[in-house]
């Protein structure tokens, strides 16, 4: 059984952020990426709800990195655990793990992925299209070629030519559309 992947919030970044936000359902695991800043709360609610998800409902929420625009919305999973770059937590339980290979779901692994921060990783999902990789490595589907923010611009290459190296069908990106990589994809 493979999983399904839908975008609920299609972010953007120009005068106004909004964080890409996304719905992961994986057999038991109901799975939401990067809860951050939009425009407004019910942005994120509804879409779930017409999906039939509660936020109660949600057992896990990942971040691809702690800037706030990929964050923020994180109270709204009362039950859920939150995954980063180095651990699990859920109530008051901290629990240190690597991030590299965890499996969030039956068909759903986190890897680390330096380069937009020294603390991303990005959330690699097997649906019955192929490969879906949801990142913060491209904002957009052209790039920037170069991430005003990355702190080593070889390290954001590296971890590019990583999951393009995957073969992904569909990269979900940090603040734009999904884009199915192809030859014009900055690395």
């Amino acid at each position: 059984m493979s999983a399904q992947v839908d975008v609920i919030v299609e972010g953007y970044a120009d005068d106004r952020v909004a964080g890409t936000v996304t719905l992961i359902r994986d057999g038991d695991s109901i799975i939401v990426v990067d809860p951050g800043m939009v425009a407004d709360r019910g942005l994120i609610l509804d879409p779930l709800a017409a999906f039939g998800v509660e936020p109660g409902a949600v057992t896990d929420v990942v971040f691809s990195h702690h800037h706030l625009d990929h964050t923020l919305h994180a109270a709204l999973f009362p039950n859920a655990r939150f995954h980063d770059f180095q651990a699990i937590y859920h109530g008051d339980i901290w629990e240190d793990r690597e991030a590299e290979g965890f499996a969030v779901g039956p068909n759903t692994t986190l890897l680390e992925t330096r380069g937009h921060t020294d603390q991303d990783i990005s959330t690699a999902v097997r649906t019955v299209d192929g490969l879906v990789v949801l990142t913060h490595l491209w904002w957009m589907a052209d790039g920037p070629r170069e991430d005003p923010f990355a702190p080593d611009a070889d390290v954001l290459r590296a971890s590019r030519q990583r999951v393009l190296a995957l073969r992904p069908t569909l990269v979900i990106p940090g603040h734009g559309p999904a884009f199915a990589p192809d030859a014009s994809t900055p690395v």
